[in-house]
């Protein structure tokens, strides 16, 4: 199955995606949607800016699943209530960096992508690997 995955600027996602396809860990900046392995990286700047929701509402279609990343290590970043209702597929939510974080502060972000929709959710850490295996078997069921 194919998925897709948004979040903020620097949330982790194309670590993620690099992960889920077996790739070595290399940190870039996606300037555009890409496709790594089976999933759809997205540049954060997709969903930070409004005029580019567009952009992530139509290339959803192409998913079998959302993946909605927020980090821990961003406390400041608001997702709007319900902001999961515009795609066309359903969405999860995943705590990333979740290496860097207690348990307050996935919990935090945990509360926040519920409120924007996304069900399940999972913490995880692309570089340590933590969660993968839950996430993983997740995927597979899908």
């Amino acid at each position: 199955m194919r998925v897709m995955v948004a979040g903020p600027v620097s949330c982790g996602k194309t670590t993620l995606c690099q992960r889920l396809a077996g790739l070595p860990l290399v940190s870039q900046k996606t300037q555009t949607i890409i496709q790594i392995g089976a999933a759809i990286d997205t540049p954060g700047e997709y969903l930070e800016g409004r005029w580019y929701w567009n952009r992530l509402i139509s290339s959803s279609s192409e998913a079998g699943l959302m993946l909605l990343a927020l980090d821990c290590g961003n406390r400041h970043y608001q997702l709007m209530a319900g902001l999961a209702s515009m795609f066309n597929c359903p969405v999860a939510g995943l705590v990333t960096k979740a290496d860097i974080g207690g348990a307050e502060e996935v919990e935090f972000v945990r509360k926040r992508l519920v409120l924007a929709g996304a069900t399940p959710v999972f913490a995880v850490s692309a570089l340590t690997g933590q969660g993968f295996e839950t996430l993983t078997g997740y995927l597979e069921t899908r």
